[in-house]
């Protein structure tokens, strides 16, 4: 950075200010495609306007839109210091298994989105607690994620636990670091698994290609490890038990892709489509135990499986689609 404009740019920007540089392999790639690669969570189209505003500087100077990249070349995205936006509460159904003063545990439905994000700012889980908990939730992750210490995805249903105070996160946070909260998912994988039971050890990182995604990863991944066991099998799919030691993001889709046994469904790790017309993975967090963070009983909840999972083995067991 050693043009005069840049220098002035760089001390007055309040924002985050992130630096790339290209490698050989990446030469001759549109600079949005390789910034959009790099920041999946940022849109593609916010990029090209960051682009057009000149918040994006390629060897020290504004990158044009539609730029192309050459080995060596240095980056520098500015991303504009973030507002965040006002989340209110909603009126929304929501399935309650335990409350107190302390924690809410919720059986979350399928489709339902956990916390605010680009997108999704109504409807979600965290819309539906601000209300129900008349914005009694804990404050630790920020006005997106109040109460938020864990979380499933969009299209997986089940258990959850959200926290009303900064002391009972802080105990459950400890827990899931620690390892010592009891989760346990059901789900239906492609093929038939050859063991009864097995134990997956395979750390999980950003896929190195489509950064959307995750992958297992030789190097710089965290480590993740996931125990199935066979529940029933129907030839071309099987019914099993997973058992969470650590909690990565798509830990179970990932890890049961990784052994050739996706999950029934998955449209991102998955085969393709499925012939029962499912809506995402067929996966439920049934199970939730810990240590209460103000009696230090430990405490087990169980969410019913859904009624089209019920219906998907009904099918299943009678080889019917």
């Amino acid at each position: 950075m050693n043009d005069r404009r840049t220098v002035e740019m760089e001390e007055s920007f309040s924002g985050e200010i992130r630096s790339y540089t290209v490698g050989s392999e990446i030469a001759g790639q549109r600079l949005d495609r390789y910034l959009s690669d790099r920041e999946p969570e940022i849109s593609r189209s916010y990029l090209q306007k960051l682009i057009r505003e000149g918040n994006v500087l390629l060897d020290g100077k504004p990158a044009k839109a539609g730029a192309k990249l050459s080995c060596g070349a240095e980056i520098e995205l500015m991303l504009p210091e973030a507002k965040e936006p006002e989340i209110l509460p909603e009126k929304l159904p929501l399935d309650i298994l335990y409350e107190d003063s302390d924690v809410i545990l919720i059986n979350k439905p399928k489709g339902m989105v956990v916390h605010p994000s680009a997108g999704h700012y109504t409807g979600t889980l965290v819309n539906g607690l601000l209300c129900h908990c008349r914005g009694e939730l804990s404050g630790i992750n920020g006005v997106l994620r109040p109460g938020i210490v864990h979380r499933i995805d969009k299209d997986t249903t089940g258990v959850l636990i959200a926290c009303k105070n900064d002391r009972a996160h802080n105990s459950l946070a400890e827990q899931l670091k620690a390892h010592t909260i009891t989760r346990r998912y059901r789900a239906i994988v492609c093929g038939n698994l050859k063991e009864d039971e097995g134990r997956i050890d395979a750390p999980i990182g950003r896929h190195p290609i489509e950064r959307k995604k995750m992958a297992v990863v030789r190097t710089g991944g965290k480590s993740a490890v996931t125990h199935y066991r066979v529940l029933e099998r129907f030839g071309a799919y099987t019914y099993i038990e997973c058992r969470l030691e650590t909690g990565r993001t798509h830990q179970i889709r990932v890890h049961m892709a990784s052994i050739g046994h996706p999950l029934l469904g998955d449209e991102v790790y998955g085969r393709g489509k499925n012939p029962f017309h499912l809506e995402g993975q067929t996966l439920h967090a049934m199970v939730l135990g810990f240590v209460h963070p103000s009696t230090g009983e430990y405490m087990e909840f169980e969410a019913p499986l859904p009624e089209y999972f019920e219906e998907l083995l009904r099918k299943l067991r009678q080889g019917t689609r």
